[in-house]
């Protein structure tokens, strides 16, 4: 029996949750988090009690790889990473675009595309385009919202299906009905249908130099310097 922890920390969300095979059994979240390097230590422990299950039991770890927020993700490897070297597990990275494209995709997809989405700086998001769950037009790549960014991939009866909280930016300036918003955001739910996948074919992380998938390096403000 496969046990699974998932960690989620690309946004402000700061979420863990427990799998059985694929079904969620245990879950701790909290949203508009500015503390997950505070919090997700007693999260942990917090599902892993609720799950009434001893820690030794858990088969690996998958963690939301970004991008995302280059200090959250930051928190979400530390722990993610310690957790599978102190009891010798294997780490599973799954992409938050595609978690959140995993979670929104609906079987009659019809003429839907579908856009996660990331928030980052100013009008910009982190965004990958899915026609299917095999086929992308655009992964992992930063977007500027303008008026005309989807106009090419609403042609014909196509729609775009958003998700994500980057999606919230978009939504303030997209009033077609060619565009549908949801509610969908990041969580370590999300993650267990494809790290349930990655598990039972040994599709695993090195665990030694696996680093987030930041897509930009941070945004470092330099002070500035006064003049005499």
């Amino acid at each position: 029996m496969s046990y699974i922890l998932h960690i989620e920390t690309a946004t402000d969300i700061c979420s863990v949750a427990i799998s059985k095979m694929d079904k969620l059994i245990s879950i701790q979240e909290e949203k508009n988090s500015l503390k997950h390097s505070e919090i997700i230590t007693l999260q942990i422990e917090e599902v892993i009690k609720s799950a009434g299950i001893d820690k030794n039991v858990l088969s690996a770890v998958s963690l939301s790889e970004g991008p995302g927020s280059y200090t959250s993700l930051r928190v979400g490897m530390s722990a993610a990473k310690a957790i599978c070297f102190a009891l010798n597990i294997p780490l599973i990275g799954i992409n938050t675009l595609e978690s959140l494209f995993t979670a929104t995709v609906k079987k009659d997809m019809g003429n839907l595309l579908y856009c996660p989405m990331i928030d980052a700086r100013r009008m910009e998001v982190y965004a990958s385009l899915f026609v299917n769950e095999t086929i992308s037009i655009f992964e992992n790549k930063p977007v500027i919202l303008d008026e005309n960014t989807f106009d090419i991939y609403i042609k014909d009866e196509n729609r775009i299906v958003f998700s994500g909280n980057g999606s919230i930016k978009a939504k303030e300036k997209y009033k077609s009905s060619k565009f549908i918003f949801t509610d969908t955001l990041c969580s370590a739910k999300n993650l267990i249908k494809p790290a349930y996948k990655k598990y039972k074919i040994g599709d695993f992380a090195d665990l030694t130099y696996f680093s987030p998938n930041y897509i930009k390096p941070p945004n470092i403000t330099k002070p500035k310097v006064k003049q005499l």
